[in-house]
């Protein structure tokens, strides 16, 4: 990547800055590496600092439909208070801790359709300019890997996957908006619902997942949602496979005579409220069930057959625009 773009707000003649983001994906709550390359100007110039800024493209329900708009969710100072001379070239390297609940991008290498970005921000003399756009890929960890591959071992397919804003309520949910994924149901799921939605939530204590069923209506009844919530530890050792399905089967089989429904629903974003009932966690506690979301997403059989070429060249597309939309409003 070339020097992009000058210093606007000193004119030409002022320095400029590139991010390189090392190679391959980063993962939610570990480290993001990578070194700021910067070119001197015309003169010397005192440096305030260098600024990160993690974006997310994100979409927000509202009465009069939905919108998209980009959200930054962190921002991290690499470094400042030194003078670049005319003409000198720097590079300084960084290393920070992505928030947990940074959303997953891609599963082994297929582009999941959501879109981040690393903005560099170079503060000169008071004045601040946004000058580099990278993109930010972000890959699974462990448990939300063996979750997605169980998914596509049992036969669901990738639909969908987006970034909703607003909070899962009755969750741990620290970002101000959460990723969805979208599932096509496994044939023998096929019957009862339309789709299953899954949302990961990461902490530094383990994982929250949040599954929603859109179950199918009968011929005389209609159709309606079914919540639950699980939580596991980043690095269990567990017959996955049997745990997914379990969680799916008592998801789709239940019905509103069971237990007391316990609220919890999207506070902001996404337009459905609901009810669910809770789960109970595999330490004995009980817990409530998020209100859903989707997470599709698809590991060794999970279908990015089907949709996935489709998936990854509409997710060019949106970085694409993403990228170039988000430098022209500078």
């Amino acid at each position: 990547m070339v020097f992009k773009r000058l210093l606007g707000s000193l004119g030409i003649g002022g320095p400029s800055v590139d991010t390189v983001l090392d190679p391959g994906p980063a993962l939610p709550g570990h480290g993001l590496t990578g070194q700021v390359h910067m070119q001197g100007g015309d003169a010397d110039f005192d440096i305030d600092h260098i600024t990160l800024e993690l974006l997310a493209r994100v979409e927000a329900e509202h009465d009069g439909g939905e919108s998209e708009g980009t959200v930054t969710f962190d921002r991290f100072t690499v470094v400042g208070g030194f003078r670049l001379a005319a003409g000198e070239r720097r590079s300084i390297p960084f290393s920070v801790a992505l928030p947990w609940e940074t959303p997953v991008t891609e599963l082994y290498g297929q582009p999941l359709g959501v879109v981040l970005g690393v903005r560099t921000e170079l503060a000169v003399a008071g004045a601040k300019d946004k000058g580099d756009l990278d993109q930010l890929t972000v890959g699974p960890l462990p448990a939300q890997e063996a979750i997605l591959e169980a998914l596509g071992r049992l036969g669901f397919g990738f639909k969908s996957a987006d970034l909703e804003y607003g909070r899962i309520g009755g969750t741990g949910q620290q970002l101000p908006f959460y990723q969805e994924i979208e599932l096509t149901p496994a044939p023998q799921y096929a019957h009862q619902v339309n789709e299953i939605e899954l949302t990961f939530l990461a902490s530094p204590a383990g994982l929250e997942v949040v599954l929603e069923a859109d179950k199918r209506g009968g011929l005389f009844s209609s159709g309606h949602d079914e919540l639950a919530r699980y939580t596991v530890g980043h690095h269990d050792s567990r017959d996955w496979n049997a745990e997914v399905d379990g969680w799916i089967r008592r998801l789709v089989e239940h019905r509103a005579s069971y237990g007391s429904p316990a609220a919890y629903g999207h506070e902001g974003g996404h337009g459905h409220h609901g009810y669910g009932h809770g789960e109970h966690h595999h330490d004995g506690r009980r817990s409530g069930p998020g209100m859903g979301t989707a997470i599709a997403a698809g590991a060794a059989g999970l279908a990015v057959g089907v949709v996935g070429g489709m998936v990854a060249a509409e997710a060019v597309d949106e970085i694409g625009d993403f990228f170039e939309g988000d430098e022209d409003e500078g």
